[in-house]
């Protein structure tokens, strides 16, 4: 099947100017100024006045919900696939949270491949919040090395719901998951939830000074709350993921300060932690209050930092497109509109709102509008 987007301002991310895109089942097959090409019940979309740009990637996603932190009521609901559509995302990374007992590896495996089949893309990490990681073969390695799906595990540091993982535990989970990824293929991430804890990321900060594990294994997300420790494993090195809130305008503002103060701007990437609870606490660390993560918050924090603090598109962007593909090892494939890349792209209006959305080839929504759900949707 082939779909013609014509008059397109193309950003793949970098600007390319006004572009024609031609897609044929689930790749680009060209880009260019004026494609003539014709076909029998092909679709025409003319985008005049509209930026085209790659598929949104969200790497911290509580595809099954999370929570459970304020009694069994307060477990957060599953993310729902046409959410997920209608804010652009059209890549996923599905993981546990602090509840591992009333949510299973077992279940997030088959969630991952629900989205799979619902048209999106989507992998998923094995582990939770505690040490020894939760799995489905009964081995973080056994689980990154053969389950298709799986790129690495999920792990909490400097929290206080933590396991207190030890420098040296830490540093044996990333050497399974770095052995998992040679056999694999994989990009093998240890992917951190990092709390305001005391520690910060020097647990981390040691193992690359004192080992040699890669620096590139270790992936700590939530970096606002360790904002000078991530700037240093920035500089040296590391990727730093930001997670994007409800308010817009403050996730904007920690994101141009980020963009500030890290030289490697490829580095820095950000996601939504969407579906994942947002509990608050008191100085005594006794929960007051809950709210639960929206995967919209994390193209709106995006659109913030172009429209209010002045970063340009092609930069914004590549926080939710290229730099998370080049992290993942899954660029040029995702993450970019090129010839050979995945049909993932997203139209925008003038102003910057989500217009049109492809994953994978496949019209997701159209002015706006969801055209695709999920078995038990619309």
């Amino acid at each position: 099947m082939f779909t013609l987007i014509k008059n397109a301002d193309v950003y793949a991310p970098q600007p390319l100017g006004v572009q024609d895109i031609l897609l044929c089942n689930d790749k680009i097959i060209a880009i260019e100024p004026n494609i003539a090409f014709d076909f029998p019940e092909m679709t025409v979309i003319d985008a005049a006045g509209k930026k085209a740009v790659p598929g949104f990637i969200d790497q911290h996603v509580h595809v099954l919900g999370g929570g459970g932190e304020g009694s069994f009521r307060s477990r957060c609901p599953e993310l729902d696939f046409s959410q997920t559509v209608k804010n652009g995302v059209t890549t996923v990374v599905g993981l546990l949270g602090t509840d591992s007992m009333t949510r299973s590896v077992e279940n997030l495996a088959a969630k991952t491949k629900a989205l799979n089949e619902d048209g999106i893309t989507a992998y998923f990490l094995t582990g939770a919040y505690e040490y020894p990681s939760p799995t489905l073969t009964g081995s973080v390695k056994k689980d990154v090395t053969f389950l298709n799906e799986c790129i690495g595990v999920k792990i909490a540091i400097s929290d206080h719901r933590n396991s207190c993982i030890t420098t040296q535990e830490l540093a044996r989970l990333a050497a399974d998951v770095r052995q998992a990824a040679l056999f694999s293929g994989k990009v093998g991430v240890v992917h951190m939830h990092t709390g305001r804890g005391k520690v910060g990321l020097s647990q981390v900060i040691d193992i690359v000074e004192h080992t040699d594990v890669p620096i590139k294994h270790f992936r700590p997300t939530h970096c606002g709350n360790q904002f000078e420790d991530a700037v240093k494993f920035a500089d040296m090195g590391g990727y730093v993921d930001f997670t994007t809130y409800d308010d817009a305008s403050k996730s904007a503002q920690q994101l141009k300060q980020a963009l500030e103060r890290i030289s490697d701007h490829e580095h820095i990437t950000c996601s939504s932690d969407s579906n994942g609870s947002m509990p608050k606490w008191n100085e005594k660390r006794e929960m007051i209050g809950m709210g639960i993560g929206s995967i919209s918050n994390l193209y709106q924090a995006i659109r913030a930092l172009v429209q209010e603090q002045g970063v340009p598109l092609e930069s914004a962007i590549s926080l939710i497109t290229a730099n998370v593909a080049k992290g993942l090892e899954i660029y040029p494939k995702k993450g970019c509109l090129a010839v050979n890349s995945d049909a993932d792209l997203v139209l925008l209006d003038e102003n910057l709102d989500i217009d049109t959305v492809f994953a994978k080839g496949r019209q997701m929504v159209d002015g706006k509008q969801v055209l695709a759900y999920s078995y038990f949707g619309k």
